[in-house]
């Protein structure tokens, strides 16, 4: 005789799922804009970069597939590779001089104390203007004739005629430095506050108690707690540096005799003045690995030691 079973519900382990389920669609219809955002705006430009990389792509005419003729050409762009060297030189020099303004300013608004609100605000507010504005500010300071610093030296009687400070490779590039100082160091002396406002004082009091002095606390406590705040203001100012062009473009026009041709310069040079689309994408190509390796290097080098928490 065949017995007839009566079905029974789905157990409760099952609905559960089913709610875990759609509580995730729920998240991901959160982050959909944002995901959106990164495809339309990241994902598929970057994508079009590397496939016009293949071709030769005039502005005008008829585009025609070439593989990697644009990177076998980038090889003999001895131009490029200049840009690049000088491009890693202004990375560098750029980068230790913003650290070693900022740091010093993070560790003075660190503490509250009288005016630190005021202090910090001051040191920051550079930090909103946009780089083509400030490129355009001191543009003018550096003016020989019309512009604050060579006319007022030379009223002062500091110097004993207007010097241009544009005219030569050495002004000119420690004008820029000094302009990007200004223009930084106080967005990345935020970074570096809040990563010194997240070490727990009672380590500090501790060492204090221990008899550690000031220089170190700073080795033994400060900068090992703060790797991951160093790694974020140090790739910012590294990628931004590799990235430059505004102020070079604006105040230099990559002059005196191409000196300061970036390589930024050099890619927007090929592509909207010689108008080869198709080897300025390249050159991005290239100029992306090269950000993304040097990034991933930086990141080795400040990751977190192993037990320290």
């Amino acid at each position: 005789m065949t017995s007839i079973t009566a079905a029974t519900p789905a157990p409760p382990r099952a609905r559960k799922l089913t709610g875990a389920g759609r509580r995730q669609w729920i998240g991901l219809l959160y982050v959909a804009p944002a995901v959106a955002l990164v495809v339309v705006f990241f994902l598929i430009p970057l994508g079009m970069t590397a496939w016009m990389s293949l071709h030769n792509w005039p502005l005008m005419g008829e585009r025609s597939y070439i593989g990697l003729g644009n990177y076998v050409a980038i090889l003999h762009d001895t131009r490029f590779w200049n840009a690049l060297r000088f491009t890693g030189w202004y990375t560098l020099v750029v980068t230790i001089a913003i650290f070693a303004v900022a740091f010093p300013l993070a560790l003075f608004v660190e503490r509250p104390r009288p005016l630190t609100n005021l202090y910090r605000t001051m040191f920051f507010m550079p930090a909103v203007v946009g780089f083509a504005s400030a490129s355009l500010l001191w543009s003018w300071l550096l003016n020989v004739d019309s512009g604050l610093f060579s006319p007022a030296a030379y009223d002062l009687g500091l110097i004993d005629r207007k010097f241009n400070l544009l005219a030569t490779f050495q002004p000119a590039f420690w004008s820029i430095i000094a302009m990007v100082v200004w223009k930084v160091a106080g967005f990345t002396m935020i970074i570096l506050m809040a990563g010194l406002q997240s070490i727990p004082q009672d380590l500090q009091e501790a060492a204090v108690i221990d008899g550690a002095g000031p220089f170190a606390r700073f080795r033994a406590i400060t900068l090992p707690l703060m790797r991951r705040t160093l790694a974020l203001a140090l790739i910012l100012s590294v990628a931004g540096s590799i990235l430059a062009f505004d102020q070079f473009y604006i105040i230099l026009r990559g002059g005196p005799r191409n000196q300061t041709l970036t390589a930024v310069y050099w890619i927007f040079n090929q592509s909207f003045v010689s108008f080869k689309l198709g080897y300025g994408a390249a050159l991005s190509m290239v100029l992306l690995v090269i950000l993304v390796a040097l990034s991933l290097v930086q990141l080795w080098l400040l990751r977190k030691p192993e037990g320290l928490d």
